[in-house]
C-alpha cells in the first residue's frame, strides 16, 4: 500500500514537470512575433536566425525562468504560510505580505532611484533585500495584532485583510507622487507583473530561490509536526515558537524576493499547495516539491495567457492569476465556514 502511494505520488510529480515541459515550449513558439517549433529547436541549438536569437534569448527565455522561479517560490511562501498558521486560507498576497514588500520596493524605488526606468545593476539586486524588510514587517504587524492568547485562523485572515489594506493606501500615496510613466509602470508592476524579463532580473531571485526552497525542505518535518498542534508539537519536543519564526522567516523572504521581480501576484500562494494537497496528500516532503512545480506551471500558464490573448497587448500575469485564484478562494471561504 505504501509502495503505490509512493509511485502515485511520484507519476503525479512526473506528469506535473512534463507539462511544464510542453507549456514551455509552447510560450517560446507563442507571442506578437511567432516562431515555428523547428525554428525555436534550431536556435536553441544555435543555428537560427539573427531576429529568433534575439527574440527568445534577450526577452522570451529570461521571462519564462523567472516564471518559473516566482511561481515555485511562491507556491512553496503559501505551503509554508499555511502549515505554520495551520490555516488553509493563508497566502502571502490575501495576509499583507506581498502588500507590504511592494511597498518597500517602490519607497526604494522613489527616494532612491528617482524612477522606476533608471534602475542600474545594483539596484536591482538590493530590491529583493528592501522587499523582505518590508515582507518582515507586515508579517510582524500581522502577529502582533492577531496574537490573543494565541492566533485562529479568523483573526489572522482579517487581520491580514487589513494590513493588505493599509499597506495598499500606502502604495497609492507613493504612486500619486510619482512621474506619469513611473505611476504606469508601478501599476502595471503591482498588479502583478513579470517586469524585469532581462537576465539581470534572474540573477536577483535565483540565489533566493535555490537557498531558501532547499532549505524549506530540510524543514519538512518540522511543518508536519506544526500541523499536529502546538500542544502535540511540544509533547514531540519541537520548540514552536522558534521554528515557527524561522519558517515564517523563510516565507517571507521567498515572497519578498518573487515580488520584487514579479509584482503583487496573489492567489498563487493560496491555490498551489490546496491543489498540491488533493494531489500527493498533505506530507511536507512530498506536498512541497509538488506545491513547487504546481505554482510553476501555473504561472507559466497565466504568462502564456497574458501574453496572447490580447496580442500586441498584454494582460498583467498577477490579472490572470487572480481571476483564476479569486473564485477557487471563494469555494474555500464557503466550504471553511
Amino acid at each position: 500500500m505504501i509502495k503505490n502511494t509512493y509511485r502515485n505520488q511520484f507519476i503525479v510529480m512526473a506528469i506535473l514537470f512534463i507539462f511544464i515541459l510542453i507549456t514551455f515550449f509552447l510560450s517560446l513558439n507563442l507571442g506578437h512575433i511567432k516562431i515555428a517549433p523547428l525554428e525555436v529547436i534550431q536556435t536553441l541549438f544555435g543555428s537560427g536566425t539573427s531576429e529568433n536569437k534575439l527574440v527568445l534569448f534577450d526577452f522570451r527565455l529570461p521571462r519564462m525562468v523567472i516564471a518559473l522561479l516566482i511561481g515555485a517560490g511562491l507556491g512553496i511562501s503559501g505551503a509554508i504560510l499555511q502549515g505554520v498558521s495551520q490555516n488553509g486560507l493563508a497566502d502571502p498576497g490575501i495576509l499583507g505580505i506581498n502588500a507590504g514588500a511592494g511597498l518597500a520596493v517602490v519607497i526604494f524605488i522613489f527616494f532612491f532611484q528617482g524612477s522606476m526606468t533608471s534602475l542600474g545593476t545594483l539596484s536591482i539586486f538590493m530590491m529583493p533585500i528592501f522587499a523582505l524588510i518590508g515582507g518582515v514587517f507586515a508579517a510582524f504587524l500581522i502577529y502582533t495584532l492577531a496574537w490573543k492568547g494565541g492566533v485562529t485562523p479568523t483573526r489572522l485572515i482579517l487581520v491580514g485583510i487589513g494590513i493588505n489594506a493599509a499597506f495598499g493606501a500606502g502604495l497609492i500615496i507613493f504612486q500619486l507622487k510619482m512621474n506619469p510613466n513611473d505611476f504606469m509602470q508601478a501599476t502595471v508592476w503591482l498588479s502583478g507583473s513579470i517586469w524585469g524579463a532581462n537576465w539581470k532580473f534572474v540573477l536577483t531571485v535565483l540565489p533566493w530561490i535555490l537557498i531558501l526552497i532547499p532549505f524549506t525542505m530540510y524543514k519538512a518535518s518540522s511543518l508536519n509536526v506544526l500541523n499536529l498542534g502546538d500542544e502535540m508539537a511540544t509533547g514531540l519536543g519541537v520548540a514552536v515558537e522558534k521554528e515557527r519564526r524561522i519558517l515564517l522567516l523563510t516565507s517571507v523572504g521567498l515572497a519578498g524576493a518573487c515580488v520584487a521581480v514579479g509584482g503583487g501576484i496573489s492567489f498563487l500562494g493560496l491555490v498551489a499547495p490546496h491543489l498540491a494537497r488533493r494531489l500527493v496528500g498533505s506530507k511536507h516532503q512530498v506536498l512541497l516539491p509538488a506545491t513547487a512545480l504546481i505554482g510553476a506551471l501555473l504561472l507559466l500558464v497565466a504568462d502564456m495567457i497574458g501574453r496572447n490573448l490580447l496580442a500586441p497587448s498584454e494582460i498583467p500575469v498577477g490579472l490572470v492569476v487572480s481571476a483564476l485564484g479569486a473564485p477557487y478562494f471563494i469555494y474555500l471561504l464557503i466550504k471553511v465556514n
